[in-house]
């Protein structure tokens, strides 16, 4: 029996971390997010196009704000439809399939009604087509070598279609793999230095296939000790000399997520978001130096909020 997909319940987690939140402060990033859906009714990035990328991140971070409305639903929904997903790569195959997942469960249409009853196994198909000869799995069927974050990606994917990953094994021995003695884990192969956000996708799949132990877990830890910045942040390695919005929510989830609050306090991680991140305006960007907000980096922005436990008087 497969649990609840992992992406729905890091929604419900960081929906409910998010309930306390003001509603004037609510408001402005949910009309952050919005103030960037195009004509079409997908979202675009900083190159100002629709993307399902940035579409997929735009219904993340208005489900944790409180939910699609039929209006939203009906105009993303449309977006979605005007796609195939046998046309896409593994990155926008899994951010389409999430957003038509989230719409669909609000009330939005339904893409698989003209689909072909076996959609599922064409979709595993296609997923297998980039599994490496280590394990993994690439970004194309032209990658040689596993990518820690586009195996997650994979298997997120697997989840929401409710299906087991094909030779699981060869998966979580890829995954140790990776790890380096840093006590992270590196994106491919060739890497020597680790990074917190394989590190994050590491720890996630490795909860997912039950194969964390305490040996692991005190590796990690040690590992986020040394990319924990000045700023209360996260750096995205220990070679990148200021915190970021990503680094600091996946490594914020992964403390959590191994029950350990020692390496940064939820209030230190709340003063390098709310001081340095958030726009007064709504919206969040990358990292101190970046001029503008993205439905991206608002998501993570939200998503560090609700993990810290924010409360109405926080703003």
């Amino acid at each position: 029996m497969i649990d609840e997909p992992y992406l729905i319940r890091m929604g419900r987690r960081l929906s409910d971390g998010l309930a306390d939140l003001e509603t004037e402060r609510r408001d402005r990033h949910r009309n952050f997010i919005l103030s960037q859906q195009m004509s079409d009714g997908g979202f675009s990035g900083r190159e100002g196009d629709s993307d399902l990328y940035y579409t997929s991140f735009a219904v993340r971070g208005l489900s944790i704000l409180g939910g699609i409305s039929p209006a939203e639903c009906d105009s993303i929904g449309t977006y979605l439809v005007a796609h195939s997903n046998d046309q896409l790569g593994i990155v926008d195959l899994i951010s389409w399939l999430y957003s038509v997942l989230a719409v669909q469960a609000s009330g939005g249409p339904d893409p698989f009604e003209q689909a072909a009853a076996d959609w599922p196994d064409q979709i595993a198909e296609r997923l297998e087509s980039v599994r490496t000869d280590d394990g993994g799995y690439a970004k194309s069927t032209e990658g040689a070598y596993g990518s820690t974050y586009h195996s997650f990606l994979v298997a997120l994917t697997y989840e929401l279609l409710g299906r087991e990953i094909p030779k699981r094994n060869a998966l979580v021995q890829f995954i140790f793999d990776r790890q380096r003695d840093d006590g992270g884990f590196v994106e491919i192969e060739q890497m020597k230095r680790s990074g917190t956000n394989p590190t994050a996708a590491a720890v996630a799949m490795l909860t997912m296939f039950d194969a964390m132990d305490e040996e692991l877990r005190e590796d990690v830890i040690e590992f986020m000790k040394a990319v924990r910045s000045s700023e209360s942040g996260f750096q995205a390695n220990t070679r990148i000399p200021f915190a970021d919005g990503l680094s600091t929510f996946t490594g914020l989830l992964t403390l959590q997520d191994l029950q350990c609050n020692d390496v940064l306090k939820p209030q230190q991680a709340l003063k390098f978001i709310t001081e340095w991140l958030e726009f007064p305006t709504g919206g969040f960007r990358g990292a101190s130096w970046d001029e503008q907000a993205d439905v991206e980096y608002t998501f993570y922005g939200l998503g560090t909020l609700a993990l810290c436990g924010v409360s109405a008087n926080s703003a």
